[in-house]
């Protein structure tokens, strides 16, 4: 597995230019790839000139979000479908293999089947084009029981349920993106990752929870920097992801607003730090 920066994660808000410079400074292995903008000076330059950015640097292309709208109108999901060809033409291009994106674990209109069946049939055709260009295609499990109150119908918050929609998807390269922070707060055990291969991980998230909380307490959008307060087991869970043979990157995602607050740079090297501090 290889660190790699995620800047709007950290709260950073930088071109693809100033985000690869920033993550080679502050020694990330790779950076997630903004595939939009990747797109957009591919066109405007060529593939060759964006790989170069990359290579000059000694970043690795990372993972890049899933840019499909698939959770709300239909008209707005078959615009963006139509752009994705060209987007995964560059993605694959630059050697991106990896895609991943998140679900709610809620819904107030569906109930738990159509739900399901919905997400099946609108991220089958997608996979099935990341497949035909040799990408793995990860889905994100949200754990927090928080985050399902008040909410008319709870749909998949563990690991086990997220398998079962990739399965149900059918096209062979879908896995987990796989969050500590959901991990804990779905309860889940060291034994949960030994049950998986590497192909079950497409992407790997590390966060710390709040201090204080327990599992059934803890709130989605309130974390902290791996290792900040021990509240969540990471030397087992990355153990747990080295034993099984995972080899992808490892972004830090802490919704902290200590973080944000900070310059880029200085965001960048607390965030490598922090995963220095967990044996990465």
């Amino acid at each position: 597995m290889y660190t790699c920066l995620s800047p709007g994660a950290i709260g950073i808000r930088a071109t693809l230019p100033e985000a690869i410079k920033l993550a080679a400074e502050a020694g990330f292995e790779g950076l997630e790839l903004n595939v939009k903008e990747a797109a957009e000076l591919a066109e405007t330059h060529s593939v060759t000139y964006v790989r170069d950015l990359f290579d000059s640097s000694g970043v690795r292309v990372g993972n890049w979000g899933f840019p499909v709208d698939f959770r709300n109108d239909r008209a707005t999901y078959e615009s963006d479908m139509a752009h994705l060809p060209g987007l995964v033409r560059v993605a694959q291009q630059l050697g991106a293999t990896r895609c991943a994106t998140w679900m709610l674990p809620f819904s107030d209109e569906l109930h738990f089947v159509d739900h399901f069946d919905l997400l099946v049939e609108r991220l089958r055709p997608a996979a099935q084009l990341l497949s035909d260009n040799g990408m793995s295609f990860g889905l994100e499990f949200v754990g927090p029981r928080t985050l399902r109150q008040g909410h008319a119908y709870s749909f998949i918050s563990t690991m086990e349920g997220m398998l079962g929609l990739c399965c149900a998807i059918g096209t062979g390269n879908m896995g987990l993106l796989f969050d500590s922070f959901h991990w804990y707060t779905a309860r889940g055990s060291v034994q949960d990752i030994a049950s998986l291969c590497p192909e079950d991980v497409v992407l790997v998230h590390v966060n710390d929870g709040i201090a204080g909380r327990g599992p059934d307490e803890q709130i989605d959008n309130e974390r902290a920097l791996p290792g900040e307060t021990g509240v969540i087991d990471l030397g087992s869970f990355i153990k747990g992801l080295v034993d099984i043979g995972y080899d992808g990157p490892v972004v830090v995602e802490p919704f902290s607003q200590r973080v944000k607050a900070l310059p880029p740079r200085e965001a960048a090297e607390v965030t490598r730090q922090s995963l220095r501090e967990i044996g990465l």
